[in-house]
């Protein structure tokens, strides 16, 4: 059987090819950090423009205990006073969040693709 050798030249047109096509690929959207802040007994507004894969920040600047829980079940942060907590969010779509410990506090995150 015959092997047939790849020239130097070949393999340099398949480089120049497969950077070409990488520099015309559209670049994935880059993760962001958002921040609610918990303070007064109530979350702050949410922000916009939240997309599955980015990260939200939980911060409570009260002096009670209060948590960041997502009725779905998705997330649960504890969060004591002057703490904060963060996650990563994985699903599209309206997130309703409460407070455990003050069910009355509740906010919805809307999260786009």
């Amino acid at each position: 059987m015959r092997r047939e050798r790849a020239s130097p030249r070949g393999s340099l047109v398949a480089a120049a090819m497969l950077a070409s096509s990488l520099a015309l690929a559209p670049a994935a959207a880059e993760a962001k950090v958002h921040t609610i802040v918990i303070e007064k007994m109530r979350f702050g507004p949410s922000p916009a423009g939240v997309r599955v894969g980015d990260t939200v920040v939980w911060v409570n600047r009260d002096p009670v205990r209060h948590t960041a829980t997502a009725r779905d079940k998705s997330f649960n942060l504890d969060l004591p006073p002057k703490a904060s907590g963060k996650v990563v969010v994985k699903r599209v779509g309206a997130i309703a969040v409460y407070c455990v410990f003050h069910p009355a506090m509740k906010a919805t995150l809307r999260v786009a693709r």
